[in-house]
């Protein structure tokens, strides 16, 4: 038995309403080995719920990464940025924007870590989440020790 400290996967949120884009995506964070959990919506205000965790979304993971897309469904991506950008529980949110329409964010006082043109390219899209990898909080678990002395601290499963 090994006495590794192990950390969580990274939470990502996937706002894209192209199945083909969010293949491409969800492809490519295989392909780069990041050890990750994923959430796919395809709207705007869902993701919006999803984010405030109201409605189904009431046990929703805070996600560690938003990969988003600019033309959605429901709420646009620039409006559903507006009000993580505004809110102050969500505002440090790390966003990659991915549109196939550069000029829908030209312009934008909206602070995002990357903005990626569709087709995604594979190496820089690993790239670009690899580096904000080390922005999300591993929180950590630690196994007990079966084999350590009894010191009175140790947490008892019930």
């Amino acid at each position: 038995m090994t006495h590794e400290t192990i950390g969580r996967p990274m939470e990502i949120l996937l706002v894209e309403d192209s199945l083909t884009f969010a293949r491409l995506a969800i492809h490519a964070l295989r392909k780069g080995q990041l050890q990750h959990r994923l959430t796919w919506l395809t709207d705007g205000v869902e993701a919006w719920d999803f984010l405030q965790r109201t409605g189904k979304y009431v046990n929703a993971p805070r996600p560690d990464l938003l990969l988003l897309d600019l033309n959605l469904p429901g709420m646009d991506g620039l409006e559903l940025l507006t009000r993580i950008r505004a809110d102050a529980d969500l505002q440090h949110l790390p966003v990659v924007v991915m549109t196939g329409d550069g000029d829908a964010f030209a312009g934008s006082e909206l602070s995002v870590e990357a903005f990626l043109t569709k087709p995604l390219d594979f190496e820089k899209f690993i790239d670009i989440v690899q580096k904000l990898s080390h922005l999300w909080q591993a929180d950590m678990i630690v196994p007990i020790r079966s084999d350590a002395p009894a010191t009175g601290d140790e947490f008892e499963p019930f």
